[in-house]
């Protein structure tokens, strides 16, 4: 049932779940682990993400054109969210020099999480009316900072005081870190499988006529998608605006590493983020239903561009605080707000394959952003040209953001399913 509370807050409660894995797995605890403890290099940590990345976004297209006509959302959803979470829990195993077991578990993690998010994203269509989904997205994004923060504070007093839990070394305590992940995200995704209802096909299929159904579906999809055509200005926009954020996410530790901010200033500044992000995210949804999703949209690229050039200027750890506080401010709601302008312009009966679609290429188009800080940095000789040649990515992200006509956008896709 669209818009009924229970649900919404069973499907909010998943974010808290799996952002976890976020903010323990892939940003704070085990980049530092991966290195100090398997004896990994960044490249090896490099080529791990890269994997990861490859496999999801193959996957997620055509896991999403079959979920959209099979009803399978929560089941794929519940079995990616098993695969991450049972992942987590195992990289208590891994010792010093098992980089590859370390890395396999790691990509087993991030496809678990991105492709499980691919089915997460197209729930919105299912519980939430138009009306209703900046706010609803936002409120997810939201528990996902709160979530996810509070078990990353978590982590790092076992991290940084092991001997209060009894634990022998910080090693112990990154390792039951890992542990909480995946309990974490096992025991509060219980109430979406138990609450969110999803229709079921009147006809079962085979699995192997599942499959050649999702591929006839995810071929016409690539035929059809141009016919939607501010849906596709909006795609490419979001290319820039993704490839953008990514970039400051992935970038934002390593930047500040080189120009000589201490490790646990970054961690402090994450969490930073996080609880930032929280009351952030609620009041960028309620903006953005007052404002308008697209001018909101246009609020946070602005703000970003504000954040990268002042990251040129940046110092000391008090400045990356300030940094990250803007972040937070923006990060949640302007890509809960993007996730909700999408979610309008895609046919509703068909949104699993077309998040599966837009993972797809926006996951194939990030590598742009760090490949421009990279070569900046490269023929530069500075790590802070290369933050503000980011700017780029948001810069034109508004500019392309100003040729959609989103109700147009809608009509197309109301069209679609009629």
């Amino acid at each position: 049932m669209r818009d009924d509370r229970k649900t919404i807050r069973s499907w909010v409660m998943y974010d808290w779940a799996n952002s976890a894995f976020a903010t323990t797995i892939m940003a704070a605890v085990m980049p530092i682990y991966y290195i100090d403890a398997i004896g990994g290099t960044d490249s090896d940590w490099g080529f791990t993400q890269t994997a990861a990345a490859i496999v999801v976004a193959l996957l997620s297209p055509l896991l999403g054109a079959i979920a959209d006509y099979s009803g399978f959302k929560l089941k794929f959803l519940g079995m990616f969210a098993i695969i991450g979470a049972l992942s987590s829990m195992l990289l208590v195993l891994p010792g010093n020099g098992d980089v590859l077991f370390a890395s396999a578990l790691v990509v087993f993690g991030m496809i678990g999480f991105g492709a499980g998010n691919t089915f997460y994203d197209a729930l919105l269509n299912d519980i939430s009316s138009p009306g209703m989904r900046e706010k609803v997205s936002a409120r997810g994004f939201a528990m996902g900072y709160l979530g996810g923060g509070v078990l990353l504070a978590l982590n790092i007093l076992f991290i940084q005081s092991p001997e209060l839990f009894g634990l022998k070394d910080s090693t112990g305590g990154s390792q039951l870190s890992f542990l909480t992940v995946g309990l974490w995200w096992l025991i509060f995704s219980i109430p979406i499988f138990r609450n969110v209802k999803v229709p079921q096909p009147a006809v079962r299929l085979s699995a192997a006529k599942h499959v050649r159904e999702g591929m006839h579906r995810l071929r016409t999809t690539f035929s059809q998608i141009r016919q939607y055509p501010e849906l596709w200005k909006f795609m490419i926009a979001y290319w820039f605006f993704f490839d953008g954020v990514n970039t400051v996410i992935v970038m934002a530790t390593s930047y500040g590493t080189t120009i000589g901010i201490e490790t646990s200033s970054l961690i402090t500044a994450l969490l930073l983020t996080q609880f930032i992000g929280f009351p952030a995210s609620y009041l960028f949804g309620s903006l953005a239903v007052r404002w308008g999703p697209k001018r909101m949209l246009y609020a946070s690229q602005a703000i970003y561009i504000v954040i990268v050039i002042l990251g040129f200027f940046m110092e000391n750890a008090t400045h990356f605080y300030i940094l990250a506080g803007l972040v937070g401010l923006v990060q949640g709601g302007s890509q809960a707000t993007a996730r909700s302008i999408y979610s309008r312009l895609i046919p509703g009966d068909r949104a699993a394959e077309y998040n599966g679609f837009l993972s797809f290429t926006s996951r194939f188009f990030s590598f742009g952003g760090p490949l421009v800080f990279a070569l900046v940095k490269v023929f530069s000789d500075s790590s802070r040209l290369a933050i503000l040649a980011v700017a780029f990515f948001f810069v034109m992200g508004m500019i392309l953001l100003t040729f959609v006509d989103t109700a147009k956008g809608e009509r197309e896709a109301e069209r679609a399913i009629g």
